[in-house]
């Protein structure tokens, strides 16, 4: 299609892709045609960020029983799971996980919780541990806690952390099937605090959420708008007792070709694979990143188990990027 590449050539030049262009090319479904956008959004990925690939690696510092009632999340005590459920970590165990990481060669590390938001009582665990895993670890520690205020923010940005994970999950429009609990309006509030403290922005969503290709569009060009430094793209992995249980994923072409339409909404941004990859795009996961893909999380996730990361470091090495 010539049309892929004339967009990709303004994209090059610092231009944007349109809507409407974008909804043609979510709508290609033969592979000739989602290996030619694939081409052309790694064009893209070299023009802006190069081959370099990082690798963020997680903690999920506190489990279970979160009082919103996201449908697709195990850890909603809203829902009947087979979660386990504890309180916050202590640092020290914080840290330990960050060692690891950084073993399995993670640039990043963040510590999540699953809350609402993070209490009074927790901040001074959560600094104590940032500010040990930047000094004593050595990587970057960034953190998804929910919804903060100003004050938890700079202690946490005093501490050392400088990129906070805060995803949108899906469009606005279709928000309100997957949350009831708070609004996509409260969630698109916390980016522009996020922005306002001067800290990075770590925002994507999940793919399969019962979402039409065209509110994918919409969370992507949401996303363009924060100027988010990092999107992550999960796939949704059913979840036993979760109101999405029953529901299919995108298959691997799906997954694919809605990688490489982020790429041309967000020439710029890291788009970051997380949870779901390895069941959904089984063999398919290097070609992601031939489609625009700069980031990865490795480890496993905060409720299911990743593959090695000797195997996506193999990968990575295959690809020509740099870690």
């Amino acid at each position: 299609m010539r049309e892929i590449h004339e967009v990709a050539e303004r994209v090059l030049q610092g231009g944007k892709i349109s809507p409407e262009e974008a909804e043609r090319f979510i709508e290609l479904n033969t592979w000739p045609d989602v290996l030619e956008l694939a081409s052309e959004a790694t064009r893209i990925r070299e023009k802006f960020t190069g081959k370099e690939v990082d690798l963020c690696a997680l903690v999920n510092a506190k489990s279970g029983q979160c009082a919103e009632d996201c449908k697709f999340c195990s850890q909603s005590g809203h829902y009947s799971t087979d979660v386990s459920n504890y309180a916050l970590m202590d640092a020290e165990q914080i840290v330990e996980r960050a060692k690891q990481a950084k073993e399995f060669g993670a640039k990043r590390f963040c510590i999540v919780t699953a809350t609402r938001g993070l209490s009074d009582k927790d901040l001074p665990v959560i600094c104590e541990a940032v500010r040990r895993v930047k000094e004593e670890v050595g990587i970057l520690p960034e953190c998804s806690l929910g919804f903060v205020t100003d004050e938890q923010l700079e202690k946490l940005k005093a501490a050392g952390m400088t990129r906070y994970n805060h995803n949108l999950e899906t469009s606005e429009s279709h928000f309100p099937e997957i949350c009831t609990t708070h609004t996509y309006r409260d969630r698109l509030n916390t980016l522009r605090q996020l922005r306002k403290h001067g800290l990075e922005i770590c925002s994507g969503g999940i793919l399969g959420l019962g979402e039409s290709r065209k509110e994918r569009l919409e969370l992507a060009f949401a996303l363009a708008e924060m100027e988010v430094e990092c999107a992550p793209i999960n796939v949704l992995n059913p979840r036993p007792g979760t109101p999405l249980e029953a529901e299919t994923p995108p298959d691997p072409m799906e997954v694919i070709k809605t990688i490489a339409v982020f790429r041309f909404i967000l020439p710029k941004s890291k788009l970051e694979l997380g949870g779901g990859r390895e069941v959904n795009l089984r063999d398919f996961q290097s070609l992601a990143f031939l489609a625009g893909a700069n980031s990865l999380i490795i480890g496993g996730y905060l409720t299911t188990n990743g593959r090695q990361p000797a195997q996506d470091l193999a990968l990575l090495k295959d690809l020509g990027f740099t870690v």
